[in-house]
């Protein structure tokens, strides 16, 4: 046991000297000058550039085979699936990340500062993707390279990648691909790093993520404007008719009005998991509003365990140039964030029988997208297994989130592959990320360096134990 415990222990100081003797810096500088931008079609070959000169690399040295996939609904979209194969009686682990990041917004980034060229400030890394994927997946790569190097030129278990190169604009293709390649992602858990930690000072856990309906509400009246002194008080405006169709769904303290869009009560589990967590708090953080939202719930709560409606993008006339004319039309751009329980696949249905009981039945409702929510049972195995092992790499208890806020494409993990789902992300709040000046913070990512090698290290030695656990955990859950 006191060897295992000393081995345990190498491995995480030889993630921590890669750190010390700069090779995680030297990673992101080379990753973040990849344009890897999705939402621009031009930098396609940038991805699968990304994929051949980096990510390739590090695994075949790890002994992985690489291939990669064409995407079936997204083609400039492509996806890498790795494996390295040890043993059939070995548990699998898949894990995840993806290679594209928002547009770099060049123009808005402080002076001195590039998108593309990673620069440390202190105990900032600055750079586009830095937080928001490269630098958490590169922290997760060169955490299982010290566990391999430590085992001698194994890991102890079987693992899979797969990474995608469209996150940022929603992951089309994923779900097709998870279908698709069932048999090759077979795995006994995932585990894998996205979105932030509760603090910086904080490692966490979180065990799926919020769904997300966006939707348009629209009414077109009139082919075109008519003079606001000539018709003024004679012709609906629909922008007035939209105002109150939105004040209809959420009030004036956020709180949603929509039956069906609201979730079950929030759980006890959940409270519990939540309670003396808080919200904000970091410098660049917005100041929280505590009397918005779901009354009697703290703003974290509100969060995690709640569901929110937002209104996106509001639009009617021309703000800029405003003339003196009704305008012919109004659209709103809203989103609901939901969490499990909340009868999202009937939102439209909801909203519109909501309006035509308040009179406003002539607003249309269109469904954009949705992405399903999804959570892990707390008192998973794997979920305990988990925290103590962050506890044992950072003598830290690591914070306990039942899903994310935000929204990943978890739910091709856990429904489409029906795998427990665990997520430990390397950032925090306000790491800007989608937003100029976004940056990794070194300390984090050291501390992340070990949490992961610990991690990698205990599901060689225990990842059996904790299957057989769960077996008998989830025949108990269905009796």
């Amino acid at each position: 046991m006191t060897q295992m415990y000393a081995q345990r222990s190498h491995a995480i100081a030889r993630a921590q000297a890669y750190f010390d003797q700069g090779g995680l810096l030297g990673d992101l500088q080379r990753r973040v000058a990849f344009h890897t931008e999705s939402q621009n079609p031009v930098q396609a070959d940038t991805q699968i550039a990304y994929f051949q000169q980096e990510i390739i690399p590090a695994l075949q040295e790890m002994g992985f085979s690489c291939r990669l996939l064409d995407n079936p609904v997204a083609p400039l979209a492509p996806f890498l699936l790795a494996r390295r194969h040890e043993a059939d009686y070995l548990p699998t682990v898949l894990s995840y990340g993806h290679a594209d990041v928002v547009r770099g917004d060049e123009s808005h980034w402080r002076a001195g500062l590039s998108p593309w060229r990673v620069a440390s400030e202190g105990e900032r890394w600055y750079g586009r993707g830095t937080a928001d994927n490269k630098g958490q997946h590169s922290i997760n790569l060169a955490a299982l390279a010290a566990v391999y190097a430590q085992r001698g030129g194994r890991l102890g278990f079987n693992c899979s990648f797969l990474f995608e190169s469209g996150e940022e604009i929603s992951s089309p293709g994923l779900r097709e691909i998870c279908q698709i390649e069932q048999a090759a992602l077979r795995a006994d858990v995932f585990i894998a790093s996205d979105g932030p930690r509760v603090s910086a000072e904080r490692p966490t856990l979180f065990l799926g993520s919020r769904g997300s309906v966006v939707f348009e509400l629209q009414l077109i009246l009139r082919e075109s404007g008519h003079h606001s002194g000539n018709w003024g008080g004679a012709l609906r405006n629909p922008a007035l008719v939209l105002a109150h169709a939105l004040a209809s769904l959420v009030d004036a303290h956020g709180v949603i009005q929509v039956p069906g869009l609201r979730p079950p009560p929030l759980e006890e589990e959940v409270r519990r998991a939540l309670a003396g967590l808080t919200l904000g708090g970091e410098p660049d953080s917005p100041t929280v509003d505590s009397d918005w939202g779901e009354p009697g719930l703290s703003p974290l709560e509100r969060v995690i365990g709640w569901n929110a409606l937002e209104v996106l993008a509001l639009e009617s006339g021309n703000a800029r140039k405003p003339v003196n004319a009704i305008p012919p039309s109004a659209k709103a751009v809203c989103q609901l964030r939901f969490v499990v329980g909340t009868d999202w696949r009937n939102t439209r249905q909801h909203i519109e029988s909501h309006l035509q009981r308040h009179g406003l039945g002539q607003v249309q409702v269109r469904v954009l997208s949705a992405t399903p929510a999804t959570r892990l049972r707390l008192d998973d195995p794997w979920v305990t297994w988990a925290l103590t092992s962050i506890r044992h790499s950072t003598d830290k208890q690591a914070a306990l989130l039942p899903n994310l806020g935000g929204t990943v494409p978890n739910d091709a993990f856990a429904d489409i592959l029906g795998l427990p789902t665990l997520w430990l992300p390397h950032s925090y709040p306000g790491c800007g990320q989608h937003a100029p000046n976004e940056h990794l913070l070194a300390p984090v990512a050291r501390e992340a360096l070990a949490l992961m090698a610990g991690i990698w290290w205990d599901l060689g030695e225990q990842g059996s134990q904790i299957i057989a656990q769960r077996a008998s955990f989830t025949g108990a859950a269905h009796v």
